[in-house]
Formats: structure tokens, C-alpha cells, sequence
């Protein structure tokens, strides 16, 4: 199949001029546009019909790429697909779903058939394969998290980093000397998640900046796993006094594992958490938390799209500042 990049290098413009020259979406110096055509025509280059269907020559789509991997957890993931679906609509976009796990061949295969206008991107690692195919492509993009090398490309998420460090100065302001991150299941961390990086990056600088003992633990999805974990951290640090939770899953668990061991939350044990503002706010003790607000983040996400599809300047980075809610699961240290 003859794609866009194909008819870009014969004529000697950018992919993106291509698709201004065939679409009319932007003016183009008649010579431009001639050479385009000729090349278009010499290669048998055809648009996909779906770019006609509309005014502009768009096909009112955003592609959601929702990568289901190992370790994600899909109703975390639904929080911002859901949000994204109901903004675009209002947008007057429809949303492809992409779930296939096949790295950078299946938004390429979106962009080349003219599916979508546009990309938004979930589950972003740190050093993601997929950044050089966006950087590329004659779509725009926007992805929801911050990988290491961001130059580029459009990002939008919570400031994971910020919030790990406001739950340890509040856990140091109360006076414990020993804390713990209980973070998402191993494979998370294997594959650097670019939010579960962000997370323990800002855990261990405040935790060493405080002058705390400190320690990471991943942790899987289910009730024993999490009382495999309480035990293990009890076990390395007997010290142990206050708890940060970045695992939606593990959060009830990890209390309950914690008072069958004997620890009342939070005489003593205090527990803060980085989660969805419901769920902390429907433990059986209220948790002091983070919010990750995923809708306002998906929302972001399409309006900035949108933006970049209209020619609009937009920010390359926008990252939400964290607010810590104290509630009922954090209290001054008691000394021993």
C-alpha cells in the first residue's frame, strides 16, 4: 500500500503538506500542490475515503490507544477512557479503542488507513517505543502521562511526582521516622511506567530528604497478595509507621491485612494513598489521599487534541498540581 511518507519523499515535502495539498485544509503554493498531485498520481497514492466523509477532509475520529497489558488494572483504565469518549462526543469526535498490545504497528496502521484524525495515548512508559512513530506521523498527538524524553510531543497527567512527595511531608510532619510505598504490581515497574516511576522517584526524594527510612514494594492484585506484602514490610522494617498506598486495588486489602496483624489505622499505622477520590473517601477508615483526577485529565486530553487538530497553539506539557485531602487514616506518631 502506497502510504502518505511515500508520496512525501517523491515530491520532496513533509507528510504533513501532503495532506494539507490533497485535503485542502491549508493553502498551498500552487507549485507545491502540483508536485504533490504528480507524485500522488505516479505512486497511484489514494486517500482513504473515510478522510472524505467530512467537511475538511477529516474523518471525526480520535484514536484511544488503552494498551491491555500485565499488571494494568482495566477499571483503573476506564476512568480516562470513559471521559475521553463523553468529551469527544460533546467535541462532535467520535473514539476508536485500541487494546492490542502490538506497540507502535497499531496506531501506525490508524494513521496510514486514515482512521482517525488524531492520537491519544494511555499507559506511557518512561522510555516508550511508541514516541518516535508520534513524533513522526502526519496525526497529532496527545499523551496522557510524561516519559522521560518529553521534546516533541503533547502530555497531560497529574504531577505523580508532586503528589508522592506531598504524602511523605505530610507523614514526616506528623513525626514518623519510617515509611513504606506500597506501589502497582511488578511488571508496572519492569516496563517503567512513566506514573509509577513519577511515583517512586518522588517517594524516595522526599522520604531522603526528610531523613526517613524508606522502602518500595510492588504489589499484585489480590487480597493474599496484599497481605504478603503487609507482612514482608512489617517483617524489613519493624519501625514501620506510615504508608503510602499507589495501587487502587491493594488499598482495602492492604488495611484490613494490616488490623488482622494486629495494627489499628492509624494508632498505629498511618495511611495515605494516591487513588480515585471516591475510593479513598469509601474505606472503611476515610484515607488521606491524593485525588487522580482522571476525568478532568481526559478532558485535557481531548480539548488539547481538538486544539492541535483546529491549528491552535497548545502547551507541550500540562501537568495537574497535586491536592492532599486529610482525612480519618493519618494521625501524629505516637512514640514507642
Amino acid at each position: 500500500m502506497v502510504r502518505i511518507t511515500d508520496v512525501a519523499r517523491r515530491a520532496g515535502v513533509a507528510p504533513s503538506t501532503v495532506s494539507y495539498a490533497l485535503s485542502g485544509k491549508r493553502p498551498i503554493s500552487p507549485e507545491t500542490r502540483r508536485r504533490v498531485e504528480e507524485a500522488a498520481r505516479e505512486l497511484g497514492y489514494r486517500r482513504n475515503a473515510g478522510t472524505r466523509s467530512h467537511p475538511g477532509g477529516r474523518s471525526k475520529v480520535l484514536a484511544l490507544a488503552v494498551p491491555l497489558r500485565a499488571g494494568v488494572h482495566v477499571p483503573s483504565m476506564m476512568r480516562f477512557a470513559l471521559p475521553v469518549v463523553t468529551t469527544a462526543r460533546a467535541c462532535d469526535h467520535d473514539v476508536l479503542l485500541l487494546t492490542e498490545e502490538d506497540g507502535p504497528e497499531g496506531l501506525r496502521r490508524v494513521a496510514q488507513a486514515g482512521l482517525a484524525d488524531g492520537l491519544i495515548v494511555l499507559d506511557v512508559q518512561h522510555d516508550d517505543p511508541r514516541l518516535p512513530l508520534l513524533r513522526a506521523l502526519d496525526r497529532p498527538s496527545v499523551l496522557i502521562g510524561f516519559p522521560a524524553a518529553p521534546a516533541g510531543l503533547t502530555c497531560v497527567d497529574l504531577d505523580f511526582q508532586a503528589a508522592a512527595e506531598l504524602c511523605v511531608d505530610h507523614l514526616a510532619g506528623l513525626g514518623h521516622r519510617a515509611v513504606a510505598l506500597v506501589g502497582p504490581p511488578a511488571e508496572v515497574y519492569a516496563r517503567r511506567t512513566a506514573y509509577a516511576q513519577h511515583v517512586a522517584k518522588g517517594f524516595t526524594v522526599a522520604a531522603r530528604r526528610a531523613g526517613l527510612a524508606s522502602r518500595v514494594h510492588p504489589c499484585e492484585t489480590t487480597a493474599a497478595d496484599a497481605r504478603r506484602v503487609a507482612e514482608r514490610m512489617l517483617r524489613e522494617q519493624p519501625a514501620l509507621t506510615g504508608v503510602v498506598v499507589h495501587n487502587d486495588v491493594a488499598l482495602e486489602p492492604l488495611i484490613d491485612a494490616f488490623t488482622r496483624l494486629g495494627l489499628r489505622v492509624p494508632r498505629d499505622l498511618s495511611v495515605t494513598a494516591i487513588c480515585p477520590q471516591d475510593l479513598a473517601e469509601s474505606a472503611a477508615v476515610p484515607v488521606t489521599s491524593v485525588a487522580v483526577p482522571s476525568a478532568e485529565i481526559a478532558r485535557w486530553a481531548v480539548e488539547l487534541l481538538v486544539d492541535k487538530l483546529a491549528g491552535e497553539p497548545v502547551p507541550d506539557a500540562t501537568a495537574l498540581p497535586p491536592l492532599l485531602t486529610v482525612r480519618a487514616s493519618t494521625a501524629r506518631r505516637t512514640p514507642p
